[in-house]
């Protein structure tokens, strides 16, 4: 693997991890500190104020009127719609229930790169996403049999499906800006559209948000947890990923947050350890690895004009 490919599954590494640990802090936060609403539109106002001023110390990059067109589809797409949608989703269906949902996204991406970027469905990439699914299910179901799952609804589940659709979208729909421009430019503009089209429905609910008024030492941790890691972070690291790996690659790493979850689960004493997690572990990385080296079209065009220049020398020694 070389250092750039390397460098992008770090970064989805990180950005997972976050994520992970940010589905039970955002459930533990609603509704009775914030809202989901509120909750949702303090991301895209944190987000359009923190990438505006980091930009402030980074060099201008001048964005194409067709580039900006691309950029406001994915702050609806990857921001706006995605981060409303689960937001809504986990606020009425459980943390069990919505890790499992989330697991459609490598799925969601490999059939949309097909279409929209002749990605190849190889039988090693989709092998490697059913390990990793049977791996995630095969955790949270056990976890769900014990009864460590809370009631959830259909409305809440999809609504998580609606999050992962858009995501999806979103990952192969802006991979081509990604290569083009920085982390910092792409973000200041989808979360600067974000907060000014949800300016209407979320600035009330954000400024009335019960945790500013009482909040505990838990509940402001969870929140700037949220902020700074789950968003910030994250959002600077998610184009980095898409400059060096495929989207269905870092969809895939969609699989870890319900395994990261579920350790938080352990640790605050709300679930137990058994063997079935490190062999869910070992599915979901297995999965990873599968994936992560199946062909790329670059690959396979690569491979096609190397067997047609074999045929072409043999031909002339003839």
């Amino acid at each position: 693997m070389d250092k750039s490919r390397l460098q992008g599954h770090i970064a989805m590494l990180f950005t997972s991890l976050i994520f992970g640990v940010n589905i039970p802090l955002s459930k533990n936060l609603m509704p009775d500190w914030i809202s989901p609403v509120g909750l949702t539109y303090s991301r895209f106002a944190f987000g359009a104020i923190a990438f505006w001023a980091i930009s402030l110390f980074v060099k201008w990059e001048k964005v194409t009127k067709k580039d900006m067109g691309t950029l406001f589809l994915g702050s609806l797409l990857g921001v706006g719609l995605n981060q409303a949608a689960f937001i809504s989703g986990l606020e009425r269906t459980s943390v069990t229930n919505a890790s499992i949902v989330i697991t459609v996204t490598p799925i969601l991406a490999m059939i949309i790169s097909f279409f929209i970027l002749k990605e190849p469905i190889t039988i090693r990439k989709t092998s490697g996403v059913l390990i990793g699914l049977i791996g995630v299910l095969t955790m949270i179901l056990t976890s769900q049999l014990a009864g460590h799952g809370r009631e959830a609804s259909l409305t809440g589940d999809l609504l998580c499906v609606l999050s992962s659709l858009s995501y999806a979208f979103f990952l192969v729909l802006t991979r081509g800006i990604s290569r083009r421009y920085s982390s910092i430019t792409l973000m200041k503009w989808m979360f600067l559209f974000s907060a000014l089209l949800f300016y209407p429905l979320g600035s009330k609910e954000l400024f009335t948000a019960r945790v500013f008024q009482s909040g505990t030492s838990l509940a402001w941790g969870s929140y700037l947890y949220m902020l700074i890691g789950a968003t910030m972070i994250t959002y600077l690291l998610i184009p980095v990923a898409q400059r060096r790996i495929r989207p269905t690659t870092i969809g895939m790493y969609n699989y870890l947050q319900p395994l990261v979850a579920s350790l938080i689960a352990i640790m605050w004493g709300h679930d137990t350890f058994s063997w079935i997690k490190p062999f869910s572990a070992v599915l979901i990385f297995t999965g990873v690895y599968f994936v992560t080296t199946s062909k790329s079209r670059e690959d396979v065009e690569t491979e096609r004009k190397k067997n047609i220049l074999i045929l072409e020398n043999l031909s002339k020694l003839e």
